[in-house]
């Protein structure tokens, strides 16, 4: 019985999708919930997975076509209903490379790989080099079954939908090249969006035959980026003469030679591949001897891929597999700093653009030189040098690019809030003193109970949320048009979290309801998945108040930018030791040194006045300062 397979709800005011790449073709065996395909939607990108196992029957839904939630986009069913109702020119490749790999293969993979071929030239080429293919096959079981079905013309890689409102992406980095061995899910490119950067996987196994879309291009939704194939495609269409595929042919005709070392190499990088989340997590650098294999092909990458010039020396230094983002790879293409020397010192070992521009000044200074300084310079020299460290000159300095489309997306809703809402900012300083003993008696206990750290900012959380109970007009948003304003009735709470590719608010729903210990693991959830680029589409939007930490990087306060429609935003500052005066039972007036802390909080004038604001912010300067947590904490 045929399944049929819908555009589910996808976030909040989400009512449509588009499909940017289907991961599976029709004749394709999938399981249950293995990913079928990629819609994108204005707040994030997507996989759909199958409801239930079987043979993928049908698409109905073609990509870059955009429909709404609830659309049926495939259906799935056994695989007799698919034998009985495929495309002859899909039954005849089938016949015609099941005889040819049934030595190698069982015949249920061989029909599963003929589905995904189709048209003349896929007929043509399986029957050119039915032989080829076969010793193709013959290296390894999984990646033949994968590539076999794009062995025909190849499988092409679309732009998928990356969010709600996201009509188009630019190629930011190719972290494979024409003529790689790629397998199933393993990331070909890197795309950043208004919304999200994000890796595009491959949606079958096989080898990189063509890229479409250089580095740096812009193109809609549903674009086809690359082509991904069996290497004995790319080979009969450098036999075929065909111009376009040439570059394709001449890159995968140097390693075929020694196709188990290239299997060898793209399963050693795979791993570390799989243990990138997204733009923030990077695995360490190869070692050099995994790399030499692939040095023939790598030379003549810049040759037949001459857009993609910037990019091939940091990917080939860099390893495949190693992240990092599209500027350090710029830095160390124009410092020429090989990559796979360089120590990261960013988050999971990412490298940074310090660690390139570190590598570059030591490149320049050989190694004797400091030797030779201090046989010259007398030993107090030395201890003056260390004190004053050379300054940090940034690649950036003098330079022009493009800002990323997340960054655009920010500073069109950052003016577009200015413009729509009166904003005025009012801090007050609280003593946080009582808090921080608190904290430093049960953060231990915490910890080991609750996986998470205990910081400062779910009290500043729980605070605030116990004061928007109370005035209900810091929790509300304004529709102008229809002069209504709606106070709402739970506390959504956003967080902003800092990430490299920009600032990005995901939201707690029913903050209100959680306790210091719930805010702790939602925040760090929440703060977590959205650094690793793994956050959901109805996760970034929804909030009525928004809290952001503009302390974490020392700043004592902020005057911070209403995240509309709501109506307020509180920046907390960072937690220092100062002498103030305090009023002692017993001494009297006296100095002490107390943790001190700003609380800055940006509201819309058009509904809240500043003794409104004035009334929240010593509410939350009260409830923190009494310190009551202890119930909170389970003490």
């Amino acid at each position: 019985m045929a399944t049929p397979v819908t555009l589910p709800a996808l976030g909040e005011s989400v009512t449509e999708g588009t499909v940017t790449r289907w991961l599976k073709q029709v004749g394709d065996t999938v399981e249950v919930d293995e990913p079928l395909l990629e819609v994108s939607t204005d707040k994030v990108d997507t996989e759909i997975p199958s409801p239930v196992a079987g043979t993928l029957l049908e698409i109905k839904v073609d990509e870059d076509e955009t429909v709404e939630v609830g659309a049926e986009l495939a259906t799935v069913g056994d695989s007799d209903e698919s034998g009985g109702g495929g495309e002859p020119a899909q039954d005849d490749d089938s016949a015609d490379e099941s005889a040819d790999e049934s030595a190698d293969e069982p015949s249920e993979e061989s029909g599963d790989e003929s589905g995904d071929e189709s048209g003349e030239e896929s007929a043509e080429e399986s029957a050119e080099e039915p032989s080829d293919e076969a010793e193709d096959t013959s290296g390894t079981d999984d990646s033949a079954t994968s590539s076999g079905g794009g062995s025909g013309g190849g499988t092409s890689v679309p732009l998928p939908e990356l969010g709600e409102s996201v009509t188009e992406g630019t190629v930011t980095r190719w972290l494979k090249q024409v003529g790689d061995t790629v397998e199933v899910d393993e990331p070909l490119l890197e795309v950043s969006t208004d919304k999200v950067d994000t890796e595009i996987p491959s949606p079958v196994a096989g080898t990189l035959l063509e890229i479409k879309v250089d580095e740096d291009e812009t193109v809609e939704v549903g674009a086809v980026l690359a082509v991904v194939g069996d290497s004995s495609g790319a080979a009969d269409k450098q036999g075929g003469g065909e111009g376009d595929e040439q570059p394709s042919a001449g890159k995968e005709s140097a390693p075929k030679d020694e196709p188990d070392d290239k299997a060898a190499d793209e399963s050693d990088d795979k791993p570390a591949a799989e243990q990138e989340p997204g733009d923030d997590q990077a695995s360490e650098p190869e070692p050099a001897d995994e790399e030499t294999p692939r040095e023939g092909a790598r030379e003549e990458e810049p040759k037949r891929a001459p857009s993609q010039a910037a990019g091939s020396p940091a990917t080939s230094e860099g390893g495949s597999g190693s992240y990092v983002t599209p500027l350090v790879r710029k830095l160390a293409a124009q410092h020429e700093v090989d990559l796979s020397t360089v120590e990261g010192t960013g988050v999971g070992g990412r490298i940074r653009k310090q660690d390139v521009l570190a590598a570059a000044e030591q490149a320049k200074q050989p190694e004797p030189a400091p030797a030779q300084q201090q046989a010259q310079q007398p030993a107090a020299s030395s201890g003056a040098a260390a004190s004053a460290p050379p300054v940090e000159v940034s690649p950036l300095r003098g330079t022009t690019e493009k800002m990323s489309r997340l960054r655009k997306v920010i500073a069109a809703r950052m003016v577009e809030s200015l413009q729509t809402s009166a904003q005025l900012t009012t801090v007050v300083e609280v003593d946080l003193t009582s808090i921080a003993r608190l904290r430093a008696r049960t953060k231990d206990q915490f910890a080991a109970r609750e996986s998470v750290k205990l910081s400062y900012l779910p009290f500043f959380a729980k605070a605030a949320i116990d004061a928007l109970k109370t005035y209900p007009q810091l929790n509300a948003s304004i529709d102008p048009d229809k002069g209504e304003v709606t106070f709402h009735g739970n506390e959504h709470l956003g967080v902003a979290v800092d990430t490299e590719r920009g600032l990005l608010v995901p939201v707690i729903k029913e903050a209100g309801d959680l306790s210091i210990a719930g805010l702790a693991r939602k925040i760090a959830d929440i703060a977590a998945r959205t650094r690793d680029n793994k956050i959901g589409p109805d996760e970034l939007s929804g909030g009525t108040f928004t809290l952001t930490n503009t302390g974490s990087r020392g700043a004592l306060f902020d005057t911070p930018i209403i995240n509309q429609p709501q109506v307020a935003i509180l920046g907390t500052g960072t937690v220092v030791k100062r002498a103030v005066v305090i009023d002692d039972p017993n001494l009297g007036e006296t100095i002490a040194i107390r943790q001190m802390v700003y609380l800055a909080l940006t509201y819309d004038h058009r509904l809240v006045d500043g003794a409104d604001a004035a009334r929240f912010l010593t509410t939350i300067k009260q409830r923190l300062e009494d310190a009551n947590f202890e119930s909170e904490l389970g003490l």
